[in-house]
């Protein structure tokens, strides 16, 4: 439960998750971002992102900005849908090549935003394409092709402020770049080309700190409450680790078409950073066992130290509740590719500020949901408020020829 007098203040307005007005709310510090494309692990910024792969590209190193989004289909027949999804792949691959736009003439709208300006160079810019439960109802004849872990967003024990309309949807587009502006131009460009068909249910843009110069491994960000986010995420430059924790294999039990994909998990969690502030810190590092500044464990050095838990109030902390390192403990994985955001202030001149939770995992049930499950009571409850979120089964790449999803329908 909300402690103090902070429940009462948290009457959130839906700035930046109903809409786009909230595309230009950034925060500060976060933990690694993911991007496009691309089976290797790059820095976003550096160059254009491959389009064509294996695998969609949840494993690129950090960009300094970002956004999740959720949108409903508002097409009628399993044909349109394909055109769809066909037509929002030739968008996503022009973008991440960075192909300039052909203007029209004869009085049409201009095909390109223009805010980057006619010579702006790489963007970065990387989108990942997830698909919700709900595309997966009887409208387009494939129910039969579910992957069988998806599901809505179940209910947890800190859920009273999410609302439907925060939740879920029948796509999702996880769009980074090495820019704000590339961000909001690459959103307007593919809202553009599926006007009609495509209508954002919520949208949340963040941020990440992306330390000077190109970079080829990830770093330990910071969350809003101060402290280092994604000490032990797995490294994505392992090729066998992502194998086992990220990408669904053929012997999982899911339909052919779903093999090489993965599972996103997408959490918006409002952090209530004024009570945070006025915490004392030991409580604040009691909270998450750990050191604030360091990011060790408590009683250690360093971030990477191994954790002893010396009493039932350390195994209660937030690390001992994920993960309390006994034998017969579940092992909840996950890959972590989260942002901070920061949307202004509220209706009650509150900070609105939090943590844009995103997760890839082979098996929900093992990752996010086990994970959450665990969390259900923390202390962490009393600082934080979850807005929404959703689960989605990001497909496979495209490989040399197709287009996004489309061994969905083959």
């Amino acid at each position: 439960m909300v402690g103090h007098d902070v429940g009462e203040r948290l009457r959130v307005r839906r700035r930046g998750l109903a809409g786009l007005a909230g595309l230009a709310g950034l925060g500060v510090a976060a933990a690694p971002v993911l991007a496009a494309c691309s089976t290797e692990t790059i820095a976003a910024g550096a160059a254009p992102l491959a389009f064509r792969g294996a695998h969609q590209g949840v494993l690129t190193v950090s960009a300094p900005a970002g956004l999740v989004g959720a949108f409903d289909v508002r097409v009628e027949t399993r044909d349109e849908l394909a055109r769809l999804l066909a037509d929002l792949s030739t968008t996503v691959e022009g973008l991440m090549g960075d192909v300039p736009v052909r203007e029209r003439g004869g009085g049409f709208p201009a095909a390109d935003t223009g805010i980057l300006g006619p010579d702006h160079g790489p963007t970065g810019t990387g989108v990942v394409l997830g698909l919700g439960a709900s595309l997966f109802d009887d409208r387009f004849g494939l129910s039969d092709r579910r992957p069988p872990g998806l599901q809505p967003m179940p209910r947890f024990s800190n859920d009273r402020l999410v609302t439907p309309e925060r939740s879920n949807g029948d796509l999702s587009l996880t769009i980074s770049a090495s820019s704000s502006e590339a961000v909001v131009h690459a959103t307007r460009q593919i809202l553009r080309a599926t006007r009609g068909r495509l209508v954002p249910r919520w949208v949340q843009s963040g941020t990440n700190q992306v330390s000077p110069g190109v970079r080829s491994t990830p770093l330990t960000g910071r969350n809003l409450l101060g402290f280092k986010d994604g000490t032990v995420n797995p490294d994505p430059a392992a090729t066998a680790s992502m194998d086992e924790v990220v990408w669904v294999g053929a012997g999982d039990g899911h339909p052919e078409w779903a093999v090489g994909g993965t599972y996103q998990a997408v959490r918006v969690i409002r952090m209530l950073v004024e009570f945070w502030d006025r915490t004392r810190l030991s409580e604040q590092e009691a909270i998450f066992h750990r050191h604030r500044d360091t990011g060790a464990p408590l009683g250690a050095a360093d971030e990477f130290d191994a954790v002893d838990f010396p009493d039932a109030a350390a195994l209660d902390s937030h690390i001992g509740r994920i993960n309390p390192r006994t034998a017969d403990s579940p092992e909840h994985v996950m890959l972590r590719r989260g942002f901070n955001y920061a949307n202004g202030l509220d209706d009650n001149d509150q900070l609105d500020e939090g943590l844009l939770f995103v997760s890839y995992q082979r098996d929900l049930e093992i990752g996010f949901l086990g994970t959450q499950r665990r969390l259900d009571g923390e202390a962490l409850e009393e600082y934080v408020a979850p807005q929404g979120g959703g689960l989605f089964f990001v497909p496979p790449g495209p490989g040399a020829h197709g287009s996004l999803a489309r061994g969905l329908f083959d």
